[in-house]
């Protein structure tokens, strides 16, 4: 639906995105991960044709978006960061009002407002003004602007930002609901546990590039980062730490009590495997074992040296 191709985009002497490559599929909710300055609000302003590209190719539906910006708008809602509302109006009047702008009129207006209403889940404070409701609220009324006119795309730039749990986790559900119903969702955020709860394929930026891209489970394996495998013994167990040692992909081991230990292990899930029948077959009494992969919190931590909000 979306491809990028050597995207850059200068302000000045400041270039903050640098050359990127994106493919964003049809029916795909895609997340672009990154803490703040990495270029994820520049780049989806450069797809929604805010920001025109220093330099590059963007193509929506294969047309050219940076020569024909109008072919991508009738089929674009863009949640923006800044809560984008009149707040002396009524959720009902914003919605009517955004509507209009859209082309929506009469019968076909009310109707795009009531099913929008039931999938935000805020019919019952409708009439009340804006500026009387809650961030979380309010945030619900963005994306009902954005989703008004039946878009194919959605863009949503941290929809969550300052707002409670329980709108919060709203918000994450209507995004898996529109996307069930066949709608694709470009999301960025620097929240991971949000990224990795709906997003079937991710892109992590740092200053401006784009550092790994792929689903979840490659960019765990692409990291090599370590896996934690705790596991209980029948008996003691401590004197047989060498050979634990020497076993391929075992990193360390570490002591937890006399008849349990933890190993680090390096490499992908048959790595893994491979420890745990190597264990077996040494007959020391295995009684259980539990594996906690990397997430990608650790993924970016060794991608980019650094935590996603600092």
């Amino acid at each position: 639906m979306i491809i990028a191709e050597q995207l850059r985009k200068n302000f000045g002497p400041l270039e903050a995105v640098s050359g990127i490559n994106l493919e964003i599929p049809k029916g795909q909710i895609v997340g672009l991960l990154g803490p703040n300055g990495a270029g994820k609000s520049t780049t989806i302003s450069m797809i929604s044709t805010l920001y025109k590209p220093t330099s590059g190719k963007l193509y929506f539906e294969g047309k050219d978006i940076i020569k024909e910006p109008k072919w991508i708008k009738p089929h674009l809602g863009y949640v923006p960061q800044e809560i984008a509302l009149y707040q002396s109006l009524s959720g009902y009047e914003n919605l009517k009002y955004f509507g209009g702008l859209y082309g929506l009129s009469g019968g076909e207006l009310k109707k795009r407002i009531e099913a929008v209403s039931e999938i935000i889940g805020i019919n019952e404070r409708l009439k009340d003004k804006v500026e009387h409701y809650s961030g979380g609220m309010k945030r619900r009324i963005n994306i009902g602007v954005a989703l008004l006119h039946s878009p194919k795309l959605i863009i949503m730039d941290e929809p969550t930002v300052g707002i409670d749990p329980q709108s919060r986790n709203h918000i994450l559900e209507t995004v898996k609901r529109l996307n069930d119903e066949g709608m694709t969702v470009i999301y960025t955020s620097h929240y991971m546990e949000e990224v990795e709860a709906i997003c079937q394929n991710v892109y992590i930026m740092d200053h401006g590039k784009v550092i790994a891209s792929g689903t979840q489970e490659a960019l765990i394996d692409q990291s090599d980062s370590h896996t934690a495998i705790h596991l209980k013994f029948e008996g003691e167990v401590t004197s047989h730490f060498d050979a634990l040692k020497k076993l391929d992909n075992v990193m360390a081991v570490n002591r937890v009590s006399d008849n349990e230990v933890g190993i680090l292990a390096s490499g992908n899930g048959n790595s893994q495997k491979e420890i745990i029948k190597s264990i077996l077959a040494m007959d020391l009494g295995l009684v259980s074992f539990d594996v906690t992969r990397p997430n990608l919190e650790q993924v970016f931590l060794k991608l980019t040296g650094r935590g996603l909000r600092d």
